[in-house]
């Protein structure tokens, strides 16, 4: 694995600290690897600007601030101006095409998913978008297994909103897999 650098962005109230939190508790106590995560935000309550970063690694993490992340999750347009420069080339840049609009200017793999719409068709309730987005990007990376973040998901989120939880980490796991193999099919040639 290496290291691998994660930031989450968006505003607050969607999550992203939540997300990131459960990502590196996942990787921590269920995987076995160093894992480190800090996070700033506006002072607003909610809407203001949130940022979440993860390092995980099998190695020692000297340095706890994502500069160049392998990883970007962007929830909000705003995050997205601020932040998608930063993403290291050839990166993973993951957004919500219900809540942005993508420059294509940017070095880096864009996976835009319309993750409000899924999660409103499919559960409902906007609330579990954090967990949906966490479940996508771990389809799409392999970070950490799917059962190590329901592990976590169990002693982090209160018992009557569990299963919603569980089944936006499941329906995210779907979509990323759905997007994976279009993606492999369109680049497959076929055999002779």
């Amino acid at each position: 694995m290496n290291t691998k650098r994660i930031v989450f962005s968006g505003s607050g109230g969607q999550g992203v600290i939540t997300a990131a939190i459960i990502l590196a508790e996942a990787a921590v106590i269920y995987e076995g690897l160093n894992s480190l995560q800090t996070q700033s935000y506006g002072p607003e309550a909610r809407g203001g600007a949130t940022r979440a970063d993860v390092i995980i690694s099998d190695e020692p993490i000297h340095y706890p601030k994502v500069i160049n992340p392998d990883i970007l999750v962007c929830l909000t347009q705003e995050a997205y101006n601020k932040y998608s420069g930063i993403i290291r080339p050839g990166g993973l840049l993951l957004t919500d095409s219900h809540y942005i609009k993508q420059e294509w200017k940017i070095d880096a793999r864009h996976v835009e998913l319309g993750m409000y719409k899924a999660i409103m068709s499919k559960i409902g309730k906007p609330i579990v978008l954090n967990i949906y987005m966490l479940g996508t990007m771990l389809g799409l990376t392999g970070l950490v297994s799917a059962e190590s973040s329901m592990r976590v998901l169990e002693t982090k989120i209160p018992v009557d909103f569990l299963e919603i939880n569980k089944r936006a980490l499941e329906i995210g796991l779907q979509l990323a897999d759905s997007h994976n193999q279009k993606h492999v099919s369109s680049y497959t040639q076929p055999e002779a």
